[in-house]
């Protein structure tokens, strides 16, 4: 019996082709609807089926399906009813959950406000950090610290950030950088408003435990290294950095005049608030952004010590961690002793102590805005991180031989300029030694660096200027410096591992 002709046909695969040539077709005495679902494994069978609307209006459609269709203006409805509905879902999926673009950047439909969010943020955490930074060592002394009691606050301060940093990293990465920021920032409100209400020691040492927690700056290079691609991934950094040099101008100048006029107490009651309206903002403008994790029975758990410590037997990741270890010695014993030097060395008042950090805020702000980026444009990181060591010896040499304050101020013009340039350079090529599903725990392995430096440098800054002066800071950047010029002139450091 004849085939009616229609506009659907049928595709068979080559090797059925061939072996049909030499004989009738397998169905060939069947009716087409014999074909509907083929059972045999040899042959695949598709038919294309062009549809036309009710209307005849618009293009016509041609269906690849399995099985034969019919082609009238009901198959078509129902046909266009299901393909409206897949691409509703795609641009619903597109709406809720990010992709990434060639580079490896996340295209994140509120991308650009997360960003400005995480900026503001940064800045004003900067500002209420910078607060009771500047208020710290007076409201000890008036509570009768001497200065090894300060080393000590100092010393529990950085103890908790250390145990802290990896896993609040690895919190970032299982549940997502929205929760990550909102605990650090309660964190820091609960941190500032005990030492608000601190009268004795033991208070003021109590408020030092929230700060396990405090990561604000972590979770927000968590952020933008989500939404970032590798090639512009330390310009991003350096960005994140010039909101928080934007902090430190303006915090330590505010908590000087606050403490003058209303007391310590009122300046970390400030900085409480402070960190509360960011909680806020955290709560409502920054959404749960989902990442390409294992799965959630893989995942382990957020104190799981072994994954967090399987990161450092990356070869590359050990020696950025080493690196950022070296340079990072001096500069925290030097930044733990800042106020003390203030004081102690040069004389200066709380609000000129404040006006000093808050020049350094201005340096930082330069280098983080527009120093970085130029840099890096023109020479590559090996050859920056080498400058910038030499600097750093060059500055700590200079350091041995100042007596005013006016000196010291001079030095730090160089000397923080080569820090920041070290350390957007070894951050972001931490967080290109892992996937970005890994990324807040490396970050938290950097920050856990930078914690060791600063729970032992207050009581061993404290130690060799008591017995060796001022002037044995500056051997002591000499001495690292030096060691991280070694490790540059035998290892190529700043490629990717694709280029290598």
């Amino acid at each position: 019996m004849g085939r009616k002709k229609s506009s659907a046909h049928r595709q068979v695969s080559p090797r059925t082709r061939s072996q049909t040539q030499g004989g009738p077709s397998p169905g060939a005495d069947q009716d087409e609807e014999d074909w509907q679902s083929p059972t045999s494994k040899e042959a695949e069978v598709k038919f294309y089926t062009t549809l036309r609307s009710r209307e005849g209006r618009g293009a016509d459609v041609q269906v690849v399906s399995k099985r034969k269709l019919r082609p009238d203006p009901e198959t078509y409805d129902r046909m266009k009813a299901k393909f409206d509905a897949v691409v509703q879902n795609a641009r619903t999926r597109a709406q809720s959950a990010p992709g990434e673009d060639a580079e490896g950047a996340v295209m994140h439909p509120q991308a650009t406000s997360i960003l400005w969010v995480t900026h503001f943020n940064v800045f004003l955490y900067a500002t209420c950090f910078f607060i009771q930074v500047g208020t710290m060592p007076y409201l000890s002394k008036s509570l009768g610290a001497d200065p090894t009691t300060f080393g000590q606050l100092q010393t529990a301060f950085a103890i908790a950030q250390l145990l802290g940093g990896p896993i609040y990293g690895r919190l970032g990465d299982l549940f997502g950088e929205r929760l990550a920021l909102m605990v650090a920032f309660a964190s820091a409100g609960l941190s500032y408003f005990l030492m608000g209400i601190s009268y004795t020691i033991p208070i003021l040492f109590a408020s030092r435990l929230p700060s396990v927690f405090m990561h604000v700056m972590q979770g927000s290079q968590m952020v933008v290294t989500y939404l970032s691609d590798n090639k512009s991934r330390a310009t991003a950094l350096s960005r994140l950095g010039f909101s928080y040099g934007i902090g430190m101008v303006v915090g330590p100048t505010l908590g000087g005049y606050v403490s003058k006029f209303f007391g310590e107490q009122t300046a970390a009651l400030v900085a409480a608030g402070g960190s509360l309206i960011s909680l806020i903002l955290v709560f409502i403008c920054v959404p749960y952004i989902p990442k390409q994790t294992a799965k959630p029975a893989e995942r382990g758990s957020v104190f799981n010590v072994a994954e967090i410590l399987k990161l450092l037997t990356i070869p590359r990741a050990s020696l950025v961690l080493l690196i950022k270890l070296a340079c990072g010695i001096p500069i925290g014993v030097l930044q733990s002793m800042f106020s003390v030097i203030a004081m102690e060395q040069f004389g200066l008042p709380a609000e000129k102590n404040g006006m000093m950090l808050s020049y350094i805020g201005v340096v930082s702000l330069f280098m983080q805005g527009i120093g970085i980026s130029f840099c890096t444009k023109l020479l590559t990181d090996h050859t920056l991180l080498g400058v910038a060591s030499l600097i750093l010896t060059l500055s700590y040499y200079l350091l041995t031989m100042i007596h005013t304050a006016y000196e010291f101020l001079a030095l730090l013009l160089p000397l923080v300029c080569a820090l920041c340039l070290v350390n957007s350079i070894l951050t972001a090529a931490l967080t290109k030694t892992v996937p970005k599903s890994q990324a807040g725990t490396m970050l938290g392995l950097n920050m856990a660096v930078n914690s060791g430096i600063r729970s032992v440098a207050p009581t061993f800054g404290g130690f060799i200027m008591n017995n060796y002066g001022f002037q044995s800071l500056g051997l002591l950047g000499v001495g690292c410096n030096v060691v991280v010029l070694g490790i540059l002139k035998f290892v190529q450091f700043g490629k990717t591992d694709k280029e290598e």
